[in-house]
Protein backbone atom coordinates (compact mmCIF):
# COMPACT_ATOMS: atom_id res chain seq x y z
CA UNK A 1 0.00 0.00 0.00
CA UNK A 2 1.25 3.48 -0.89
CA UNK A 3 -0.16 6.71 0.47
CA UNK A 4 0.56 9.93 -1.38
CA UNK A 5 0.24 13.47 -0.05
CA UNK A 6 0.69 16.45 -2.36
CA UNK A 7 1.64 19.92 -1.21
CA UNK A 8 2.90 23.19 -2.58
CA UNK A 9 -0.12 24.40 -4.50
CA UNK A 10 -1.52 27.89 -4.18
CA UNK A 11 -2.58 31.10 -5.86
CA UNK A 12 0.08 32.76 -7.99
CA UNK A 13 0.28 35.28 -10.79
CA UNK A 14 1.07 34.51 -14.39
CA UNK A 15 4.81 34.14 -14.84
CA UNK A 16 5.44 32.93 -11.31
CA UNK A 17 6.86 29.56 -10.31
CA UNK A 18 5.71 26.84 -7.95
CA UNK A 19 7.19 23.57 -6.79
CA UNK A 20 4.80 20.81 -5.94
CA UNK A 21 5.85 17.97 -3.68
CA UNK A 22 4.37 14.51 -3.28
CA UNK A 23 5.42 12.60 -0.19
CA UNK A 24 4.92 8.86 -0.26
CA UNK A 25 4.57 6.48 2.63
CA UNK A 26 5.62 2.87 2.54
CA UNK A 27 8.75 1.09 1.44
CA UNK A 28 7.79 0.75 -2.20
CA UNK A 29 8.46 4.33 -3.29
CA UNK A 30 11.86 3.56 -4.77
CA UNK A 31 10.24 0.72 -6.69
CA UNK A 32 7.49 2.94 -8.08
CA UNK A 33 7.26 4.87 -11.30
CA UNK A 34 5.64 8.21 -10.48
CA UNK A 35 3.48 10.61 -12.39
CA UNK A 36 1.81 13.99 -12.14
CA UNK A 37 -1.60 14.68 -13.63
CA UNK A 38 -3.92 17.65 -13.51
CA UNK A 39 -7.63 18.23 -13.85
CA UNK A 40 -9.25 21.56 -14.58
CA UNK A 41 -12.97 22.18 -13.93
CA UNK A 42 -15.10 20.52 -16.57
CA UNK A 43 -12.13 18.75 -18.16
CA UNK A 44 -10.73 15.26 -18.07
CA UNK A 45 -7.65 14.39 -16.05
CA UNK A 46 -4.57 15.20 -18.10
CA UNK A 47 -1.05 13.79 -18.04
CA UNK A 48 1.58 16.32 -16.99
CA UNK A 49 4.85 14.48 -16.35
CA UNK A 50 6.23 11.14 -15.27
CA UNK A 51 9.48 9.70 -13.99
CA UNK A 52 10.85 6.18 -13.96
CA UNK A 53 11.69 4.16 -10.87
CA UNK A 54 15.34 4.85 -11.38
CA UNK A 55 14.75 8.55 -11.97
CA UNK A 56 16.81 8.31 -15.11
CA UNK A 57 13.96 8.76 -17.57
CA UNK A 58 11.24 11.37 -17.66
CA UNK A 59 8.33 12.23 -19.89
CA UNK A 60 6.19 15.33 -20.34
CA UNK A 61 3.09 16.56 -22.02
CA UNK A 62 4.53 18.12 -25.14
CA UNK A 63 3.07 21.56 -24.46
CA UNK A 64 4.75 21.68 -21.04
CA UNK A 65 8.27 20.76 -22.08
CA UNK A 66 10.72 23.42 -21.05
CA UNK A 67 8.46 24.89 -18.35
CA UNK A 68 7.81 21.92 -16.04
CA UNK A 69 10.40 19.58 -14.55
CA UNK A 70 9.76 16.38 -12.64
CA UNK A 71 12.31 14.93 -10.24
CA UNK A 72 12.47 12.51 -7.36
CA UNK A 73 14.44 11.96 -4.18
CA UNK A 74 14.19 8.32 -3.21
CA UNK A 75 15.93 8.96 0.11
CA UNK A 76 13.07 11.31 1.02
CA UNK A 77 10.30 9.28 -0.63
CA UNK A 78 9.30 12.41 -2.51
CA UNK A 79 8.62 13.37 -6.08
CA UNK A 80 8.61 17.00 -7.19
CA UNK A 81 7.11 19.04 -9.99
CA UNK A 82 8.85 22.34 -10.65
CA UNK A 83 6.54 24.64 -12.62
CA UNK A 84 7.95 27.80 -14.15
CA UNK A 85 6.39 30.62 -16.18
CA UNK A 86 2.95 29.63 -15.04
CA UNK A 87 -0.03 30.57 -17.16
CA UNK A 88 -3.74 30.87 -16.35
CA UNK A 89 -4.37 27.70 -18.38
CA UNK A 90 -2.21 25.79 -15.89
CA UNK A 91 -4.94 26.31 -13.29
CA UNK A 92 -6.08 22.88 -12.10
CA UNK A 93 -5.96 20.38 -9.29
CA UNK A 94 -2.64 18.55 -9.54
CA UNK A 95 -2.42 14.90 -8.55
CA UNK A 96 0.53 12.61 -8.10
CA UNK A 97 0.29 8.92 -8.78
CA UNK A 98 2.39 5.84 -8.10
CA UNK A 99 2.90 2.59 -9.95
CA UNK A 100 4.81 0.09 -7.81
CA UNK A 101 6.42 -2.69 -9.75
CA UNK A 102 9.54 -4.58 -10.63
CA UNK A 103 9.35 -4.21 -14.37
CA UNK A 104 11.62 -2.01 -16.44
CA UNK A 105 13.20 0.48 -14.07
CA UNK A 106 13.56 2.95 -16.90
CA UNK A 107 9.91 3.05 -17.90
CA UNK A 108 7.54 5.95 -17.32
CA UNK A 109 3.81 6.01 -17.93
CA UNK A 110 1.45 8.66 -19.25
CA UNK A 111 -1.91 6.91 -18.92
CA UNK A 112 -3.87 7.31 -15.67
CA UNK A 113 -4.84 3.63 -15.93
CA UNK A 114 -1.20 2.68 -15.49
CA UNK A 115 -1.13 3.92 -11.90
CA UNK A 116 -2.36 2.12 -8.81
CA UNK A 117 -2.28 4.85 -6.18
CA UNK A 118 -3.31 8.50 -6.19
CA UNK A 119 -2.98 11.46 -3.87
CA UNK A 120 -5.81 13.75 -2.91
CA UNK A 121 -4.60 16.60 -5.10
CA UNK A 122 -3.38 20.14 -4.56
CA UNK A 123 -4.98 23.21 -6.14
CA UNK A 124 -2.91 25.46 -8.37
CA UNK A 125 -4.54 28.72 -9.44
CA UNK A 126 -2.78 31.11 -11.78
CA UNK A 127 -4.23 34.59 -12.14
CA UNK A 128 -3.67 36.75 -15.20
Amino acid sequence: QVQLVESGGGLVQAGDSLRLSCAASGRTFSMSAMGWFRQAPGKEREFVAAISRSGGNTGYLDSLKGRFTISRDNAKNTVYLQMNSLRPEDTAVYYCAARPGIEDSGAWYSRPQSYNYWGQGTQVTVSS
